[in-house]
């Protein structure tokens, strides 16, 4: 029987009946979990648990979810399962214990959207994703921290950073976008082996475009995307303001690397970019990711990673130390103790400085940059406390449950910089810190990242106390994307 004599036989209301229930027994039959997978909250055929997410504090809802399910548990993006890791205990099973078992990344339409193959630095897999991560940590320790220029580096741009402050003249003024000058230009000279004025036009339009796609990656409207693709591509939304933040950053970056060949000199490298080029020249393997398009997305990777998180760092550290400013106060005597008001810091340093190292773990604990951890996906059959977690399912390890696990830290919802000392006041090392993640896809900029926190972070005590407009409580839950940000907060420098 044809159509047309179906709804004429039947009529459309029966029609439509009768397609909704055969829609909803497909849906059933695609969602049946197999024996002893994950359990999870109840969810709507096609949507599933997607509008349930709290869109503001995703990382909470996700979190509070283990109190009722369990440490690992099942949720539903649309009609793909993910399975999400709480607590230290089980993160550490999954990321380092179990840590062959998930190393790679799962099938997202976004990422493909942008890194079209098996491409970058975060979301390759494989043999590519191997050898371009070392490449990169090479390159990483041949122009960061294997010598002292990028200390020297960092502090001279310090001074850069002091410079533009005093132009503020005592008034108060958002500290977030002179933070995000300084840390970007540390990365932008191993990438692109030079600093920027922070006057310069496509610097700041290149900062612009990663705070966007840094804000719209972890936002509701990229879970959207990747759970109805189909749809979403066509359908106008900030979503797209994704594509058009990464177009123009990759055509930032074309020019960079345009410029490196004008001038290259295979017997002296100078940057990442240079190595890069050189790399592609020699390389008589093409399946390793050694051609130019993915050198944009490698580049547009360790601009990211080596931008965001860190100046978010040291903007939650002038947020905790102004709502707690006899904690201010005490890093600064110590500082003075150590250092003087005029000496330049040097990583020698931080043994010297326990309390104040301590700090600075606890604002990258509490501050919790990286809310959630980036997809893995199950490379073979295997468990996770008890469960079964059949290949090809996504997996995603929560770090807030792990930074603010109590049964790890005594006073997990405040900042207690005594989670990181013994009782004799010395730095003591804590396994369920984990702001880098940890395992085979962990940071790798790591030490990067740490020497940089701690340079600025000094510098900054020692020549300036910080407050806020009188009578102004400075929030601690934070704007998420990708990353936690503060919420727009204005300071004072006081020269001290």
């Amino acid at each position: 029987m044809s159509l047309c004599g179906f709804l004429l036989r039947f009529g459309l209301p029966e029609f439509l009946l009768l397609f909704f229930a055969f829609l909803l027994l497909v849906c059933f039959w695609a969602k049946k979990d197999p024996p002893n997978f994950p359990p999870g909250p109840p969810s709507l055929p096609f949507l599933g648990n997607i509008f349930n997410i709290e869109s503001k504090q995703p990382h909470i809802y996700l979190t509070k979810l283990a109190d009722v399910y369990g440490n690992v548990f099942c949720i539903r993006l649309g009609r793909h399962r993910t399975v999400f890791v709480s607590g230290w205990k089980m993160v550490k099973e999954a990321i380092v214990t179990q840590a062959d078992h998930f190393v790679d990344r799962p099938y997202s339409p976004m990422v493909t959207r942008i890194y079209s193959g098996n491409s970058g630095l975060f979301f390759s897999n494989g043999k590519v994703w191997r050898r371009q991560r070392r490449f990169a940590m090479s390159t990483l320790r041949t122009f960061g921290l294997a010598n002292s220029s990028m200390e020297q580096s960092i502090c001279e741009e310090s001074r850069h950073l002091q410079e533009a402050l005093e132009k503020e003249k005592g008034e108060p003024f958002d500290p977030v976008p002179l933070i995000n000058n300084a840390v970007a230009n540390i990365i932008c000279q191993i990438v692109f082996g030079r600093r920027f004025d922070y006057t310069d036009h496509n610097f700041q339009s290149m900062l612009r475009n990663l705070t966007d796609m840094a804000y719209l990656e972890g936002s509701i409207w990229a879970l959207l995307y990747d759970a109805f693709p189909a749809v979403m591509k066509h359908v106008p939304g900030p979503h797209n303001g994704i594509f058009r933040s990464s177009r123009s950053l990759e055509a930032s970056i074309r020019a960079e690397i345009e410029r490196h060949k004008l001038d290259l000199d295979p017997t002296n490298p100078r940057d990442y970019i240079d190595l890069f080029l050189i790399e592609e020249k020699h390389s008589k393997n093409r399946d390793l990711g050694f051609d130019e398009g993915n050198l944009v997305l490698c580049c547009l990777d360790l601009f990211l990673a080596g931008s965001e998180t860190t100046s978010k760092t040291l903007q939650w550290g002038l947020v905790y130390l102004i709502k707690s400013p006899h904690i201010q106060a005490k890093v600064q005597a110590e500082i003075d103790g150590v250092i003087g008001p005029t000496r330049h810091p040097t990583m020698a340093d931080r043994p010297n400085l326990p309390f104040t190292d301590a700090v600075i773990h606890e604002i990258q604990r509490v501050g919790n940059v990286v809310p959630l951890n980036g997809l893995r996906m199950a490379a073979k059959d295997t468990t996770l406390g008890g469960y079964f977690i059949p290949k090809g399912t996504s997996v995603m390890t929560n770090l807030t449950s792990v930074l603010f696990d109590p049964a790890e830290w005594e006073k997990p919802d405040s900042f207690h910089p005594a989670h990181f000392l013994d009782a004799g006041g010395r730095f003591v090392r804590r396994e369920a810190f984990l702001p880098f993640s940890a395992g085979k896809r962990a940071c790798l900029g790591e030490g990067l990242a740490r020497a940089e926190l701690f340079l600025f972070f000094v510098t900054l005590l020692q020549k300036y106390h910080f407050t806020t407009l009188e009578g102004v409580e400075l929030r601690g839950d934070g704007v998420i994307g990708a990353t936690r940000t503060p919420h727009p907060f204005k300071v004072y420098a006081e020269a001290r």
